[in-house]
C-alpha cells in the first residue's frame, strides 16, 4: 500500500476530503494524482475538494490555489507528454 495514502488516512482525527485536501496542498499534485494515491475516482477528488470549503475554509483556499496552477500547466505537461510519446516511438524503430 502507498505509504502517502497511510499517512493521511490512518489519521483518525481527518475526514477524507480533509486528508485529500492536504495531500494536494502539501505536494503539489494533480487529481489524477491524488485520485491514484487515494483509491477513488477524479470526481470523487472534485467533490472532496468542493466539500473542504465547508469544513475547512483555510485548506480549501490552498487546494484552490494549487489546483488553479495545475489546470494552467496542463496543457504544457500534455505536450511534453506528446513530445515524450513520439521520441520513444522514434527510437524503438530504430
Amino acid at each position: 500500500m502507498n505509504d502517502t495514502y497511510i499517512k493521511y488516512i490512518n489519521n483518525p482525527n481527518l475526514s477524507r476530503c480533509e486528508a485529500v485536501g492536504r495531500y494536494i496542498a502539501e505536494t503539489g499534485d494533480t487529481v489524477r494524482g491524488a485520485a491514484k494515491v487515494f483509491g477513488v475516482s477524479k470526481s470523487t477528488v472534485h467533490k472532496d475538494t468542493k466539500l473542504l470549503k465547508t469544513v475547512d475554509y483555510a485548506l480549501y483556499c490552498r487546494v484552490a490555489e494549487v489546483l488553479a496552477v495545475n489546470r494552467q500547466e496542463r496543457h504544457i505537461r500534455g505536450g511534453i507528454a506528446t513530445r515524450d510519446k513520439y521520441e520513444s516511438l522514434r527510437k524503438n524503430k530504430k
